[in-house]
């Protein structure tokens, strides 16, 4: 059997260490958690330190010490008293520290609705009116400094979604609509991950934030709308590979008659950093190496191994897909 290859090394040439940093926020919702959770750390380390102390008292302090660890007043002040302070002052601390993340988003600010699905994200940019404008797949382009909604919602198990650095985490619930902000202060590519056991291959369940300067980012979607608008290019002999081997049965690309919904959505996949839900960088390689045998880079996934086709097959597939941009 297929040994699954290892992907840290191949997504560091994408983002700036992997698994993405949690302590390192990008921006303000994040920022908030990034605080709190420091607070929380020095907290922790005080309490140990006060435990070891008592321990410490307790195994080899003098007698008069240990009466005195063992009494009432210690019991009430610091077994009761204290804790009741301390947690209402973090309590207290915390909420207001956060309160940005409960906060209604501005009026007009862009929304996303993102799908959890085994094992990865379907993900589908919403107009001003709340119908999908276009579909895309495990990537998110973002403007910078600009809050964007993402409507969270699971096809099938709960999902959970997190990108650390701009950020919390908040799951998805089959058959509800769950809301989160997010916003990032400098442009970059941005790693997540499903933060709640699915089953298979949840551990490669990743996700992809790509945040650009406004203008560039409207220039992105300008430019992804006008190519929806006009027929896409003839894909030649791969175009009638994708169809005859089944691929249409589970993928979609806008503008060609291929329109199956079980799988994601390929119409821009060759400008995606990444392949399979986040877990490889995008290239000739990679891409044939996933229409090949996807199981033996993600075991468990929806996706059946076509190594039956020849090489010279599989590399038209994945030129034809580059292609859809």
């Amino acid at each position: 059997m297929s040994r699954p290859i290892s992907t840290r090394s191949s997504l560091e040439s994408v983002f700036k260490g992997w698994p993405p940093p949690v302590l390192d926020p990008a921006g303000p919702y994040a920022g908030s958690i990034s605080v709190l959770s420091w607070v929380l750390f020095a907290m922790a380390v005080v309490v140990l330190g006060v435990v070891l102390a008592a321990l410490g008292v307790a195994l080899f302090g003098g007698q008069r010490l240990k009466s005195r660890l063992g009494g009432q007043a210690v019991i009430w002040l610091g077994g009761i008293a204290l804790p009741i302070v301390v947690l209402t002052a973090l309590l207290v601390y915390g909420l207001s520290l956060t309160r940005n993340l409960g906060t209604p988003a501005p009026p007009g600010a862009m929304r996303v609705q993102v799908t959890g699905e085994m094992w990865w994200w379907r993900v589908a940019y919403l107009d001003s009116s709340g119908k999908v404008a276009l579909w895309d797949a495990n990537e998110l382009h973002i403007p910078v400094g600009e809050t964007v909604v993402l409507e969270l919602r699971s096809a099938d198990v709960i999902h959970s979604f997190w990108v650390p650095r701009l950020s919390g985490k908040l799951d998805m619930i089959p058959g509800r609509v769950n809301l989160m902000k997010i916003k990032a202060d400098k442009p970059g590519s941005y790693g997540g991950q499903c933060a709640e056991y699915c089953g298979g291959p949840h551990a490669l369940m990743g996700f992809v934030v790509v945040a650009h300067e406004p203008a560039e980012f409207r220039r992105i979607m300008a430019d992804r709308q006008a190519a929806l608008a006009s027929k896409p290019p003839s894909g030649g002999r791969g175009e009638q590979l994708f169809a005859s081997a089944g691929c249409a049965a589970c993928h979609r690309i806008a503008g060609t008659p291929f329109n199956g919904m079980a799988g994601p959505d390929l119409t821009h996949v060759g400008t995606r950093r990444t392949l399979g839900a986040g877990i490889l960088p995008n290239n000739r390689g990679t891409l044939m190496g996933w229409i090949g045998n996807a199981q033996a880079i993600k075991p468990g996934n929806r996706m059946p191994p076509y190594s039956v086709l020849p090489a010279d097959d599989i590399r038209d597939l994945a030129l034809y897909l580059e292609q859809q941009r």
